[in-house]
């Protein structure tokens, strides 16, 4: 039998390439995430603290699914609640970036590209 070794994807691009491409965009992306500070507000909705109230439609839907599990519109404002919940937190989020030198960004964002461009290369058969 002449199989052919395939390389990355199946491709004829090349294993090396690959990995060392996966090994840049990590350290990149990691590098990165480090610079960066996430904190959170408070939920507030007519200058109140509304998080209280986004848990409504969660609770009313697990009430009605303790009463009839077969419920659609339980499952439906369960599922509702949850996603509100979601949504709040994820849109209550303050991200910074913390300061750092020019030259450590700009490393941090070549690793990034360069792996996220040889991973690539290395998908497209030669």
């Amino acid at each position: 039998m002449n199989e052919r070794v395939r390389g990355a994807g199946g491709t004829s691009g090349g294993i090396g390439i690959f990995l060392v491409g996966l090994a840049m965009a990590v350290a990149g992306g990691w590098l990165l995430t480090n610079q960066v500070t996430v904190t959170s507000g408070y939920w507030h909705w007519g200058g109140y603290n509304s998080f209280g109230l986004s848990l409504i439609p969660l609770i009313a839907g697990i009430a009605v699914l303790f009463f009839n599990g077969r419920s659609v519109i339980g499952w439906l404002l369960t599922l509702c609640g949850a996603i509100i919940i979601v949504a709040g937190i994820i849109t209550n989020l303050e991200i910074y970036f913390r300061p750092t030198s020019l030259f450590n960004t700009l490393m941090m964002l070549a690793l990034l590209a360069g792996g996220i461009g040889l991973v690539g290369r290395s998908l497209k058969a030669r």
